[in-house]
This record gives C-alpha cells, structure tokens and sequence, in this order.
C-alpha cells in the first residue's frame, strides 16, 4: 500500500511513557490506514495498520487484554 505521508500531522501517543523510552506516534485523518512510527526516529519508516487492527489494538490496550501477567 502507498501511502503519502509527507504532510501528515504526527501525535505521540497518549500510553507512551514520559521518560522518553517506548514512545510511539500516529497520524490522524487516514481513512483505510493508520500511520505509527517511533517518536525517536521521527525520519523512519512507518508502519501502516488497517483501520480495523488498529482499533482492535487500542481496544485491548484499553481494556487490559495486554496487560503484563
């Protein structure tokens, strides 16, 4: 899937830590897609998850399901 993401408006994610470490970033206003990339290398690559697995991912981490045990 090509997907421009030149003027893509990035926002670190809301989970990630403050200390910097695993801090990840998305870009809204993608209708089939949703643009991550790692907020520490801005300039790298970026993964693109369908709509549909990424609202399942952030319904789990919402609701605990990937919680470490």
């Amino acid at each position: 899937m090509d997907v421009d993401l030149t003027d893509a408006s990035w926002r670190k994610s809301s989970y990630s830590g403050g200390g910097g470490g695993a801090c990840i970033e998305v870009a809204d206003g993608f209708t089939d897609v949703q643009p991550v990339r790692d907020s520490k290398d801005p300039s790298g690559p970026a993964l693109l998850f369908s709509s549909t697995a990424w609202q399942a991912f952030v319904t789990a981490v919402r609701t605990g399901e990937l919680d470490a045990r």
